[in-house]
Formats: C-alpha cells, sequence, structure tokens
C-alpha cells in the first residue's frame, strides 16, 4: 500500500505542475479549466500523453470532451515550504506533503478538504508492478449534504449511501456537488464506489477506484457554473428535435403495428395533440441469418419504407426499439464468431447470453462494440433506417455482462459492463445525429451510463399507478438531473400495473398529466385505459386544456433545453439546485424549477389543497390567479384538476405559442402567440430561437421582438408600442 508520505517538486507550468513520490509514481495538478483542478497519478508512462496509444485515447474521448487544459494556474510554495498553493482566480488548491494532504478554497474559505483522521487520504494499493486501486477521504461536516450521483426516489441528500458505478441497481452518475460550492467528478470507466458518510465513516467521504490511473476532477464556485464547467468537460447534451418535445404515443406489448397505426389516427381525428410513434420491444431492426446485414422485422412492419413515408406524410415521427443480439441458432453468429465480432468467454468462444424481451427471448451472441468496425457497421446502418423515416431509436440494455466476458482488446468486468451501453447509447445517437449541425437528435432510454448527459431524453424508470409512484416520478426525474442529465421524461401511467384494465382514478390521472406538462417530454400509453377516452367527457375537457397548455409552452421548453444544452443547468431543477444559498429551500424537494422562469409545485396527494414555499430574494406571480406574492414565505393554496400550481420569478417573461395540435402545425415564420409578463421585466426571456431582447432606461422597460403579439402585463404596469418597440411603464 502506497500513502504518498513524500512528495518531490519536479516542474510547473501555466497549466500544470508535476510530482514524483518515493514510489515511481507521478502526481500531476492541472488547471483544466475556471475554477477546476484535475488530481492525477499513477506511472508516468500512463500519464504521458506522447505515450498514449490510439485506443486509450478513443477511451478517454468518451468521457472527457476537453482534453485540453483550458486554465491557467500560478505554482507557489508555502511559507514554511510544507507544500504548496495552485491559484486560478479566487479558486485555490492547496497540497501540503508528508502525508499528502488537499484542500480547495473559494477566496479564504476551505469548502472542502482531505480528512486528517486519516494517516494519509489518498491511498494507491498495487497488484504487481501495476497500480489497481485507489482511495482517497474528503472531510465531511456534520449536516453537509451531498447531492447527485445518480438517481434515487429517496432522500436527494445521498448522504449515508454507498453507491457502486457498474452495477445497474445503483443507478449511479459519476457527478456530485454540494451547496457550497464545490463539486466531485472520477473520470474511470472502471469501478468507482462512493462513501459519502456512510455508517462506518459517518463524517468521511470515502472514494474507491479500480485500475491503473487516479484521475479525479474538483469543482470550485457558484453551484450553475459548477454545472455549466462539468458539462464542458465531460460533453455537451445534443439539442433534441422540436417534434420530441410534442407528446408520444408508446406501442404496448403484442399490439400489432395496424392496430398501433389505426389507434394513433383515432387519437388524432378525436383531437388528443401528439406527435411521435414510439414501437414496442422486441428489437424492429433484425440480422439476417446469414449475412450481416440488418433488416426490418416483416411481421411487424411489411415494406418499411412505404409504411414510414405514409405515417410521415401524417406528421407522425417515429421511434423503434433496437437491440445489437445475434441470435445463437444462425449461420451468422458462426461467421461473426469467426471474424471475433462478438463477445467472447474466457476461452475465446463467442459467449451465449439468455434471451431478453429486447430480443424476443432467444439465446444470443453480443456484436462486440468496442470493435471498430462492428461499430461502424451498427451506426452506418441505423443512419441507413433515419434516411428511409426513423427519427429515433429507443434503447434498452437491462443486461448484466457477468464477470468472464470479454471484449475485443481485454475489456471485461466492470470495465465492460461501464463501456458497452455507453458505445450502445452513443452508436444510436450518431446514427440519428449524423450529418446535422448544429447536433440534434434524441435516443430515449431509462439506461443510466456515462456521459449520459451528452444523449437528450433520458427516460424515468416505470412506477406505480398510484400517488406513491407519481412522487416517484418526480424523484427521479429530479435527481438524474441534479446529476448532470440536462432533460428527463415520463410515462403517463405503467400498463402493465393496471388492475382488470380499468382507468386510472380521474384525479390521479390528471395530477399526473399535470407533471407532465411541465416536463422536458412525456409519452402516453397506448392501452385504452390510459388514454383520455376512458374518461367521462368533463375529465376528457380537463384533458384538452392541460395538453392545449402544454403545446403552447413547447416554445418555452425548448428555449429551457437549448440554455440547458448550452450551460448544463438541466430543464427541471430542484430547489437546493435553484436556490443552493436558500437551506429553507431545499426542504421543500418536491418542487422544482422548469427554467429559470417558472416555479413549480405539482399536486403529489389527493385534494385541491397543496403548500407551496416561495424562495427568499425573489417575488412570484401566481399564473392561475395573477396575484403577486413576496418571496420567503409558505402559501397554501387551491389548485383546479385542470391546472397546475405554476409561480412566474418576478422579472421574467413566459413566451407562450398558439395552440395546436401536433408539431406539424407548428409555423416556424411565427412561434410565438402571447407574452405574459411577471412585474416589471428585468430579463431577457427564455425562448427558442430567442430575438426578443429587454434594456431598462429610466424606470421603464423597452423591449424588442413582441411584433404582433398580445401582451399580458402584470398588474400596476401600462403597455405603450411604438413601433417595432415596446415600452413597459408604472401606471401613472
Amino acid at each position: 500500500m502506497i500513502q504518498f508520505d513524500r512528495l518531490v517538486f519536479k516542474s510547473a507550468h501555466a497549466t500544470h505542475a508535476e510530482f514524483s513520490t518515493d514510489s515511481d509514481l507521478l502526481l500531476r495538478i492541472e488547471a483544466n479549466g475556471p475554477g477546476v483542478f484535475r488530481i492525477l497519478a499513477g506511472l508516468p508512462d500512463r500519464l504521458s500523453e506522447e505515450k498514449q496509444t490510439a485506443r486509450q485515447k478513443q477511451r478517454q474521448a468518451l468521457t472527457i470532451a476537453r482534453e485540453e487544459r483550458i486554465g491557467e494556474m500560478l505554482t507557489e510554495s508555502l511559507l514554511d515550504e510544507s507544500g504548496w498553493r495552485f491559484t486560478q482566480g479566487d479558486v485555490s488548491l492547496v497540497i501540503s506533503k508528508s502525508p499528502l494532504s488537499m484542500a480547495l478554497y473559494r477566496g479564504d474559505t476551505c469548502i472542502l478538504r482531505t480528512d486528517d483522521d486519516f494517516e494519509t487520504p489518498l491511498v494507491m494499493e498495487a497488484e504487481g508492478e501495476q497500480p489497481a486501486h485507489w482511495s482517497v477521504m474528503f472531510d465531511l461536516p456534520e449536516n453537509e449534504p451531498v447531492f447527485g450521483l445518480g438517481e434515487t426516489a429517496g432522500d436527494f441528500n445521498r448522504r449515508g449511501v454507498e453507491l457502486v458505478s457498474d452495477l445497474n441497481d445503483f443507478r449511479y452518475l459519476p457527478f456530485a456537488w454540494n451547496p457550497k460550492g464545490w463539486g466531485i467528478y472520477v473520470n474511470s470507466l472502471e469501478r468507482v464506489m462512493h462513501d459519502p458518510g456512510t455508517d462506518e465513516n459517518p463524517d468521511t467521504y470515502q472514494i474507491f477506484v479500480d485500475g491503473p490511473v487516479f484521475d479525479l476532477f474538483l469543482f470550485a464556485g457558484e453551484v450553475p457554473e459548477i454545472f455549466n464547467q462539468y458539462s464542458s468537460l465531460t460533453g455537451r447534451a445534443g439539442q433534441p428535435p422540436l417534434w420530441a418535445m410534442g407528446a408520444w404515443l408508446a406501442q404496448q406489448p403484442g399490439q400489432s403495428t395496424p392496430e398501433f397505426i389505426a389507434q394513433a389516427e383515432a387519437l388524432r381525428e378525436a383531437q388528443v395533440p401528439f406527435d411521435v410513434l414510439a414501437f414496442a420491444q422486441p428489437s424492429m431492426v433484425h440480422f439476417q441469418a446469414d449475412k450481416l446485414v440488418l433488416e426490418w422485422d416483416a411481421d411487424r412492419m411489411d415494406d418499411a419504407r412505404r409504411t414510414l413515408g405514409s405515417l410521415r406524410e401524417k406528421s407522425f415521427e417515429i421511434s423503434v426499439p433496437s437491440f445489437p443480439g445475434v441470435p445463437r441458432d444462425s449461420v451468422l453468429f458462426d461467421d461473426l464468431e469467426d471474424r471475433g465480432w462478438l463477445l467472447t468467454d474466457d476461452e475465446g468462444a463467442a459467449f451465449v447470453f439468455d434471451g431478453v424481451p429486447e430480443n424476443g427471448n432467444v439465446r444470443f451472441g453480443l456484436l462486440d462494440l468496442t470493435y471498430k468496425d462492428a461499430y461502424a457497421f451498427w451506426v452506418e446502418r441505423h443512419h441507413q433506417m433515419v434516411d428511409e423515416g426513423v427519427g429515433a431509436f429507443h434503447s434498452a440494455f437491462a443486461l448484466d455482462i457477468p464477470d468472464g466476458v470479454n471484449a475485443r482488446n481485454g475489456e471485461t468486468g466492470a470495465l465492460l459492463r461501464e463501456l458497452y451501453p455507453l458505445l450502445l447509447r452513443h452508436a444510436l445517437f450518431d446514427a440519428v445525429s449524423m450529418n446535422k449541425t448544429p447536433t440534434e437528435g434524441v435516443v430515449p432510454s431509462t439506461d443510466l451510463i456515462m456521459a449520459v448527459q451528452r444523449v437528450a431524453w433520458q427516460k424515468t424508470p416505470p412506477a406505480g399507478n398510484d400517488w406513491d409512484g407519481l412522487t416517484q416520478w418526480l424523484r427521479h426525474a429530479l435527481s438524474m438531473q441534479a446529476s448532470g442529465v440536462v432533460a428527463v421524461t415520463h410515462d403517463l401511467g405503467n400498463p402493465l400495473q393496471l388492475t382488470d384494465n380499468k382507468p386510472l382514478d380521474a384525479e390521479l390521472y390528471l395530477r399526473m398529466l399535470g407533471l407532465c406538462v411541465f416536463s422536458a417530454g412525456f409519452t402516453f400509453q397506448a392501452a385504452p385505459a390510459l388514454l383520455p377516452g376512458a374518461y367521462p367527457e368533463d375529465v376528457q375537457e380537463k384533458i384538452t386544456t392541460l395538453l392545449q397548455l402544454r403545446y403552447r409552452l413547447i416554445p418555452y421548453i425548448n428555449g429551457v433545453i437549448e440554455d440547458a444544452v448550452r450551460t448544463g443547468l438541466p430543464a427541471q431543477r430542484m430547489m437546493a439546485l435553484a436556490y443552493p444559498d436558500d437551506a429553507r429551500a431545499r426542504e421543500w424537494d418536491q418542487q422544482f424549477m422548469l427554467g429559470p422562469a417558472l416555479l413549480v409545485a405539482p399536486v403529489l396527494q389527493p385534494g385541491a389543497s397543496v403548500n407551496v414555499y416561495l424562495p427568499e430574494g425573489d417575488a412570484w406571480w401566481d399564473l392561475n390567479l395573477n396575484q403577486r406574492y413576496e418571496g420567503g414565505q409558505v402559501l397554501t393554496i387551491d389548485c383546479a384538476l385542470d391546472s397546475v400550481p405554476v409561480f412566474g420569478r418576478e422579472g421574467h417573461m413566459l413566451c407562450l405559442g398558439p395552440a395546436i395540435r401536433h408539431m406539424g402545425e407548428f409555423n416556424s415564420a411565427r412561434i410565438l402567440d402571447e407574452v405574459w409578463m411577471f412585474g416589471m421585466p428585468m430579463h431577457n426571456p427564455v425562448v427558442m430561437r430567442n430575438k426578443i431582447r429587454v434594456m431598462q432606461m429610466q424606470g421603464s422597460s423597452y423591449i424588442k421582438g413582441l411584433e404582433g403579439l398580445k401582451i399580458l402585463q402584470s398588474d400596476g404596469l401600462e403597455v405603450k408600442r411604438r413601433g417595432a418597440e415596446v415600452r413597459i411603464s408604472r401606471e401613472r
């Protein structure tokens, strides 16, 4: 066990500094970006950028989008020569020697430090002559929360919870942060374990990393800037196409394609707004039995090109399932085994997996997507299907790759479990986004993978058809987004948990739909009991009201997601993320901000009454009553079944589009219909393709870009139009 008890300074540069140890290891501190320090440790050959193999660089690119160092730091010895200080602006990292310890500062305030209760807080264990396991221990003061680290239906504060990166049940993501202004990202596709304040060491945040290199990023700054730097470092999301923000309709298992299409057309005739047909598992894309060719499942979609063309003419977009399994009982399996295109066992033979629903429950071999030729084939053939009319491929890889399964270049165990679903998801995204500038596309999936923030349209996992299930939806969505995912979507109801195919309680259904309205996107289930037509006419009218609001909100929601892609801040922001300095706000973890302008407090229990906390420092306008409230207070309000408790943040605006039935009716020349103002406008509105600008002068706001739009101003304000400019001023 190496404890880094002696460091020797080697060199300092504008972007990094290096130290040697008495165990031949190299320690490098990098100024990776503003407020971002990278701490690398390992044998010199593994840290040498010149000696990295092409494969190592390719693998690094899967988790790090910005390899170059764009920060600059000043390196100086401490006055007592006990260590060194690395400074970027008002952020600094202090490294002490004998033994090594670390402390991260914002100004003069230490926001994160290693735990002095351990003899040394950074430890390496070797197997033979190679580093194999690392551990680092940070001090975690009492009552200090740790947010992020993946999906949960429990407390957003992950303190006291052990997480393991490569085991599906943990629903892990690699980004952690604290409202004081620090963030942690462990860059590794090997197994990583996070123990933030668990029972054994309740005041220590322990991180254990397998592999030859220790690669840790520390972030310091305001919380929104930490999210910005994290997404810039690990990869920005692709922009979803506009149609993806309309409602989706999911085919049910066993439902035929003609029946599904007829159901979709009937919903259109009934004036139910929606856009996307999502076909059900198993995969609709099959390997030919004796050739390396992917073809459509003719039993599910005869003459796919004609069928897809007909659906696109009717303004339907299409999402289909795909799975890279090669049936064991096929000539192609033997051929690909000989070529080395399948994952193998320890003897070198193709590993045979038991059937799963995604491939029709037949035994199969798994296409080795770590091999560049197999990856390129998978991307290119799926891109051909995009040319044939597919809008998206949805991915499901709920498959545990056991130890002893190997990829072509030796990847196995935890590394392969992390790497394979990442490559699968990114291959499908490459297929749908190919030749699009800027990068645009969605790959809906409930899988959580490394670098998931690069691929838009993460889905919440199935939940129960009850009030507890509704709360789980929300907590899953907010926790994922607090871990770096920019946009999360929901399924409206769980068809597998219907009782005697009876509709859900109407009140519950409407509250579910209300939450969907204020999300990135959502999906109707094509089970009759979960569609609007299952309810009486008066309930259908309320459903229509909510759906019309959803489609009118699309210009705002699309603008929020455009901002999320640029900044890393998610579409839905739990209160600890939206208001990190308001400790009281953290307690209200079942309400959220949708973008910067809207506070949403969904009704998660029976009854019309809901309590809402309005964060201090802002005033708020009730969208349903147009009434103003000061922040820092709790309100109890009643909310009708065809509405949602939503409050506009003073100084902001909400831009709404016209009521439409699907995105085929969207008029790109006139995307907006109406603007709601929450007090005196102070900020440019968030809206897609934003050309609306606000300027303040002498107590009034002057706005350009509102030509021809209805303006609903707040009480106490008057609106005057002067050509292309609108002046908002106080009533006299």
